[in-house]
């Protein structure tokens, strides 16, 4: 009797209110256990890495600057806030992020000197990064300028180096303060907190890893009597950073990271992907007004067409 049988007892439900529910919470547990975000903070590792392997082909002695890198993390990370990697795959806005970045950060490189960095088909990476750039810078409300703790880390050194001696050779923090700076890249703290805090939080962290002390500096020389009043939440602010630091996920397993790959490619949207019959059908419809950019790597002039792209193999 289906009264009494278990399609009546657990598998119908109340109203339609309820299968949403289910399929809400089971969704929120998966986010929970694994993070909605293990694609992007995947490719964050792979940002990192692609920026340093980076090298000019005109001259391999030069190497991409940390702003630049810093930077591109920031637009990566800006761009999905908003926007999903079903939408547009990291691997192509990757790459669009550095070679922004390199003309924010004025680190001069040609798009065929900046694809020599990128494998397989070289022409399809240019044009997948030009015809990206100016929907990335959309999607970034062409907020471009990166605030970064570079410079305040600098101003804490001389201050510490001027007003508080006890501390033996600060230039020895570097190599500390460097390798935090790298990590905080990886987490959420740049979008949360200000280069300053963040700054004072790497050089914290690294006086504490040389078995030293700089409370006195910080709530005596660098927040007098009258300031006291936002020491509290400068430190709370540092406390986060650190925290946030020490718990950055490291670079997920290679297993792993291919089954979201093949995942993402089967569930990414196919008018955004390069290699689609939808996509090819889209891009006829165009006027010749919104074709995007495509781009020779053998040529510096850029112009016109409508040549179809598809994504570079890897990166």
């Amino acid at each position: 009797m289906y009264g009494s049988s278990t399609q009546f007892q657990s598998w119908t439900f109340k109203d339609e209110h309820e299968l949403a529910k289910l399929r809400f919470q089971v969704n929120c547990d998966f986010i929970e256990k694994f993070g909605k975000n293990m694609a992007v903070r995947s490719y964050e590792h792979s940002l990192r890495e692609f920026c340093k392997k980076f090298r000019d082909p005109r001259d391999s002695r030069i190497r991409m600057l940390p702003s630049v890198t810093t930077t591109a993390q920031h637009y990566f990370k800006r761009f999905y806030l908003y926007n999903s990697v079903m939408d547009y795959h990291p691997k192509e806005i990757l790459v669009t992020c550095v070679y922004l970045a390199c003309k924010i950060e004025e680190f001069f490189v040609t798009i065929n000197d900046f694809v020599y960095n990128v494998r397989g088909d070289k022409k399809k990476a240019a044009e997948i990064i030009l015809n990206n750039e100016l929907q990335l810078t959309q999607e970034l409300q062409f907020h471009l300028i990166i605030h970064q703790p570079f410079r305040p880390v600098e101003g804490l050194l001389i201050d510490i180096k001027t007003r508080f001696p006890q501390l033996r050779d600060p230039e020895r923090l570097r190599p500390y303060i460097e390798e935090f700076l790298e990590k905080v890249n990886l987490t959420d703290a740049i979008l949360l907190y200000a280069p300053g805090q963040i700054a004072l939080a790497a050089v914290t962290n690294a006086v504490s890893r040389l078995g030293e002390n700089l409370d006195h500096y910080v709530t005596d020389i660098l927040f007098p009597d009258e300031q006291k009043q936002h020491l509290s939440v400068l430190i709370e602010a540092v406390r986060k950073i650190k925290k946030m630091v020490k718990n950055a996920e490291p670079p997920l397993a290679d297993a792993v990271r291919r089954e979201i790959e093949a995942k993402l490619e089967k569930c990414r949207n196919q008018q955004n992907n390069p290699n689609s019959s939808q996509y090819r059908a889209h891009f006829s419809e165009w006027d010749d007004d919104d074709l995007p950019i495509a781009a020779s790597p053998f040529n510096d002039d850029i112009g016109l067409g409508v040549e179809r792209i598809r994504s570079p193999s890897t990166y």
